[in-house]
């Protein structure tokens, strides 16, 4: 069955889009499929079939490894910036909506801010955009002109996917002088200049790696497939129509804010179609014909696998979605790693981030980690890595090695559910006859960061209505 087809990043933490006041979201119950994206991989051969990207598979497993590593970096301090100081609790209150939309994922460019892509219509008449999934970030935005005449302009000669909101039947844009523009928003840098009253609501984003994006907000409809073939049209989705976007951002067409936000897409979405979202992540380095999803509502599908359910902690560190780990075992062993490490309300905590590669663990747990892993490992020649922090800092050549050699790591939540990831997921390949950790430190206080490879294989439900995550393992070949 046909999809939609709009390309986004999938990650968890782009903007600054924090919300210090409580929200209701109303449900109204109707007939809508399954919506189903396609999740395209950074380093997907596919990507080099769209023009004006510059996305597409690295020279070599090592260039592909630096790459990923500057990526979580990047991410990493923008995850720090925005968790430190923590903010005021949210609540969602969220009613009960039976319906389902899935959308196909693909992956993204080396720019620190996610990993995959799916493919989305928006405007009237529709436009294609190719753009980041991003679960870290509320604001859905896309290259886009309203008030300036000549952006974009050479680049829209070359047929580019660009939104003129100006000629769009639907969207209306944000005033200046709303409460929204001057209090909802703040945190997703709108600014408090105000010409007039009724002129557009604008933002200034600001990115770590000195990318700047500038805009103005607006309500658009948005166009998404449902799997039984019907389009189905979303009034009112808030978005930012970027018109200046001055770095790394100038072969990308936007970014899908998937973040537990009011004004997400994630958010709206999940209201339509039974307040759910879930994806399934193959191999990264599975073969392209191989397929990651991105699903709005309830997977009906027999075969998929039976979920262990974990408290997903919503509404404190907004928009991340956290999780409640108890400790790391390996072997079957706990691993003495201090209680405070996991405690999301005293400086620490663990964030679910389909956005950064490797895992990032504080230093408290890294050490406990690595220490576990001397032993299994004094059987092979370790290798020095990169002191730039591009690559993994234990890694060893894999002369005889067997996955059978490796011990069992498991991540212990605090309910009782348990990941057991497979060998591949935490002993990476680096490069030819080399293998390292898929484990980074990062200082404490901080977060950990369960990281994209260590969820492969894995099937991830977001349930919103009930505030839990639902992961099994999963070859994701599920329709």
């Amino acid at each position: 069955m046909e999809t939609s087809t709009l390309f986004v990043f999938l990650s968890l933490s782009l903007f600054f889009s924090d919300c210090n006041f409580p929200f209701h979201v109303h449900a109204s119950q109707s007939n809508h499929g399954t919506a189903k994206f396609k999740l395209i991989h950074r380093h997907s051969p596919e990507l080099g079939n769209f023009h004006g990207t510059t996305l597409g598979p690295p020279s070599n497993s090592r260039e592909r490894l630096r790459q990923l590593m500057r990526s979580d970096n990047a991410r990493l301090n923008t995850i720090t910036r925005r968790l430190f100081p923590r903010r005021k609790n949210v609540h969602v209150d969220i009613p009960a909506n039976p319906n389902l939309v899935e959308l196909p994922i693909r992956s993204a460019a080396d720019i620190g801010t996610g990993q995959y892509f799916v493919s989305f219509r928006v405007g009237s008449p529709p436009r294609k955009f190719i753009m980041i999934i991003d679960t870290g970030s509320s604001l859905t935005w896309m290259k886009c002109k309203y008030k300036c005449k000549s952006c974009f302009k050479d680049r829209a000669s070359q047929h580019e996917r660009i939104l003129n909101a100006k000629t769009s039947r639907t969207f209306r844009p944000i005033p200046c002088s709303s409460n929204i523009c001057k209090q909802d928003l703040a945190r997703s840098f709108s600014l408090q200049h105000c010409p007039r009253p009724s002129a557009p609501c604008s933002y200034d984003y600001r990115y770590s790696d000195g990318t700047t994006v500038l805009g103005l907000f607006g309500n658009e409809t948005a166009i998404v497939r449902l799997t039984d073939g019907r389009k189905f049209k979303m009034p009112e989705v808030m978005i930012g129509c970027s018109e200046t976007i001055m770095g790394e951002f100038h072969d990308i067409d936007g970014v899908m804010g998937l973040g537990f936000e009011w004004h997400s897409f994630a958010l709206k979405a999940a209201k339509k179609f039974g307040y759910k979202f879930s994806y399934c992540l193959v191999d990264h380095l599975s073969p392209s014909n191989l397929v990651n999803f991105l699903v709005f509502g309830e997977i009906n599908d027999p075969t998929m696998p039976k979920m262990q359910y974990t408290e997903l902690i919503l509404g404190v560190v907004n928009p991340y979605y956290a999780v409640n780990v108890s400790g790391i075992s390996i072997d079957g062993k706990m691993l003495d790693i201090p209680s405070h490490v996991w405690d999301i309300r005293s400086g620490g905590g663990v964030i679910v981030d389909s956005g950064c590669s490797l895992t990032q663990l504080v230093n408290p747990a890294f050490n406990r980690v690595a220490a576990a892993f001397e032993a299994p490992l004094s059987k092979f020649k370790k290798l020095s890595t990169s002191s730039e922090g591009a690559e993994p800092e234990i890694c060893f050549d894999d002369a005889g090695y067997k996955e059978s050699m490796m011990p069992k790591l498991a991540i212990h939540f605090a309910d009782g559910a348990k990941l057991m990831p497979p060998v591949k997921s935490y002993v990476l390949d680096a490069a030819d006859g080399e293998k390292c950790l898929g484990f980074t430190s990062t200082p404490w206080p901080g977060s950990t960061v369960i990281g994209n490879i260590l969820q492969q294989n894995h099937l991830w439900e977001f349930d919103l209505l009930n505030s839990r995550l639902g992961f099994a393992p999963s070859s994701c070949t599920f329709e």
